[in-house]
């Protein structure tokens, strides 16, 4: 999450409180790193959070000002701490990039750049007025159309648009490869066979589409936010299944790419192969899991659906 230019960090997360106080949130930001913790916990106190617990996927943490630990909240007796309908509160710290313990787990197939690193906390302190909470309708207090939209939104258009720059990458350099590349054992380029004509125009035609689907659903929806609206379940449910729907077309022509091009793909250091660890590493993460169709099914059906990553 990156403030715009000008802005403090506590307008971009929703805290409209004066900066002034040294090593405040409100002071001037490079942006906030957030990742999951299925095991942790914020316990409270007076004036605030005793916060426990290690959480991963922190993808920029290490360039952050400031990081968020999504957690669970319990009283000071340990009860867990629950809303009107029984579930648990969950709320977000904010906390100091200098004050967690880091931990280098980023050793994955692809996407090695996004450090998404691991970071703990040991009975630390967050004062009250550091915490936010991800449910955008419950403290939102900035008006801007961003802030009318789900947190989950954001993630799912984030996730579609990597995963269609990679795919784009990988067809142009799959063209490349196919302009001069004579495959052992033939007498022309791969780029005179039909078989493989046809499967970059499926790849290239699939790839838009998905696309363009994605960018006309959020270009709809954003001139409802400017208008003053909120997202709806609706539109929510357009975008996970847009998004959802790219990073598998994209993941398809980077496939098609790959394995078209033949041995000279595998090689550390050639574009194709760096294309493929990528992609599927993106659709290993919860913004390409197939289930998601599931529940924009059950919900176009009238059956009762799991809208926690829509």
């Amino acid at each position: 999450m990156v403030p715009e230019p000008g802005r403090r960090l506590c307008d971009v997360g929703g805290l409209s409180r004066p900066a002034g106080r040294a090593g405040d949130v409100c002071r001037p930001a490079r942006g906030a790193g957030w990742g999951p913790g299925p095991k942790v916990k914020a316990i409270e106190c007076e004036g605030g959070y005793r916060v426990t617990g290690v959480w991963s996927f922190a993808s920029g943490g290490r360039h952050a000002t400031w990081l968020g630990a999504h957690c669970p909240i319990y009283a000071a007796d340990a009860s867990p701490r629950r809303d009107a309908n029984g579930e648990q509160l969950e709320r977000t710290m904010l906390v100091r990039t200098e004050d967690v313990e880091w931990t280098d787990i980023w050793n994955t197939v692809g996407l090695r750049g996004t450090a998404s690193d691991q970071f703990a906390l040991d009975d630390f302190f967050v004062r009250a007025d550091h915490s936010i909470t991800r449910e955008f309708e419950r403290e939102c207090r900035e008006n801007g159309p961003l802030y009318r939209m789900s947190n989950h939104t954001c993630y799912q258009v984030g996730f579609a648009g990597v995963a269609c720059g990679i795919a784009r990458s990988a067809l142009d350099n799959f063209v490349d490869v196919a302009r001069n590349k004579v495959p052992r054992g033939m007498k022309k380029t791969l780029r005179d066979n039909a078989v493989v004509q046809s499967g970059l125009a499926q790849a290239e035609v699939n790839l838009r589409a998905a696309r363009a689907f994605l960018l006309q659903s959020m270009a709809d929806i954003w001139k409802d936010l400017v208008a003053g609206h909120s997202i709806t379940v609706a539109q929510r449910m357009t975008i996970r299944m847009a998004a959802t729907h790219a990073i598998h077309k994209a993941r398809e022509a980077v496939d098609f790419a790959y394995s078209t091009a033949g041995a000279t793909a595998i090689f550390d250091g050639h574009p194709l192969e760096r294309r493929f660890r990528d992609i599927h590493t993106v659709t290993q993460q919860l913004q390409g899991r197939f289930s998601h169709f599931e529940t924009v099914g059950a919900w176009m059906l009238g059956v009762d659906a799991d809208l926690s990553f829509v």
